[in-house]
């Protein structure tokens, strides 16, 4: 089913209820609070809320410095200029020096549209996973990110989080299920090779499933929400059971999700992999679902690289 409300909305709508509960936590945009959908907590808690303006490195210094105060500030500014503009900060007022700073990178991967490439981030989830201290993180719809904001919240230490800007299809019927950072989704099982995806590829890998069921092929589904620290276990686990891999990611094939998996596979079983995603060119402009097509990234087509992977 497909929802209308975007994730950027629930997190707003998380953190609003979490934060009557606790007023350490804070916001910060850098004017961004409309893309952000965090209008509403802005007027409910004028006191938690800072606006920096468009200043993406002071955003990230100001949040550390609420950190060392004690408080659990929340960064949201567009994924694009917070991963590039802001990355040594990131790397030394965040991750070097440990503060308990969320950053949420909003309208990330190709979701920007029209826009194109100089909106586009699809090199962030390389950056962030590449920094020591940093977890790195992408919910797959609006129960996972409930779920993923309400455990930040909880959880002390650096995190990049990024999330898309529209709606998306539900990949969980509700927000019962186990979420724990760090451990991978096993959404659906399967004996013949595994698709791990993250983020909004996840909805793709779970209709990959049922076109390769159809065609007699059983595909084991992993979420792997958290991309660092990485559930190399059920990476090694679906290895060895199935024996294929194939990884799905709104981002480019180098750096991020697939090539952490193939990192893993390489030294602990190795299996063949095959990476999809935004290959080594600027991605192009257009809605998530034409670049999405253009490049592949689509149930069809991965029924057609796990059937040649498995020479059937």
């Amino acid at each position: 089913m497909i929802n209308n409300i975007a994730n950027r909305q629930v997190i707003c709508e998380t953190l609003l209820e979490l934060g009557r509960q606790d007023r350490d936590i804070m916001v910060l945009a850098s004017d961004s609070r409309g893309s952000a959908a965090m209008g509403p907590f802005a007027k409910e808690f004028p006191g938690q809320f800072v606006e920096v303006g468009i200043a993406e490195q002071n955003i990230v210094g100001i949040a550390a410095g609420l950190a060392h105060s004690g408080k659990k500030p929340f960064v949201t500014s567009p994924a694009c200029f917070l991963s590039m503009r802001s990355i040594e900060q990131i790397k030394v007022d965040v991750a070097y020096s440990g503060t308990n700073v969320k950053l949420i990178g909003i309208s990330g991967g190709v979701s920007y549209g029209a826009l194109g490439m100089s909106h586009h981030s699809v090199q962030d989830l390389a950056v962030a996973r590449a920094i020591s201290g940093l977890a790195v993180m992408m919910p797959a719809d609006r129960h996972e990110t409930k779920k993923m904001t309400a455990a930040l919240v909880q959880h002390y230490g650096g995190a990049y989080v990024r999330t898309g800007r529209n709606p998306v299809e539900d990949v969980y019927d509700s927000d019962e299920y186990e979420f724990e950072i760090g451990k991978a989704v096993e959404l659906r099982k399967g004996d013949d090779l595994t698709v791990i995806a993250s983020g909004e590829t996840v909805r793709v890998a779970l209709d990959a499933h049922t076109a390769l069921k159809e065609a007699g092929v059983s595909c084991r589904v992993l979420n792997m929400h958290t991309i660092k620290p990485l559930d190399v276990e059920a990476i090694i686990r679906a290895a060895r059971e199935t024996g294929t891999i194939i990884t799905v990611e709104e981002h480019s094939i180098h750096g991020g999700l697939g090539a952490a998996v193939a990192e893993t596979v390489v030294q602990h079983h190795p299996v063949p992999v095959k990476i999809m995603g935004i290959p080594d060119e600027p991605a192009v402009a257009g809605k998530t679902a034409e670049v999405f097509e253009h490049y592949g990234i689509t149930a069809a087509n991965i029924k057609r690289v796990a059937l040649e992977l498995l020479d059937r």
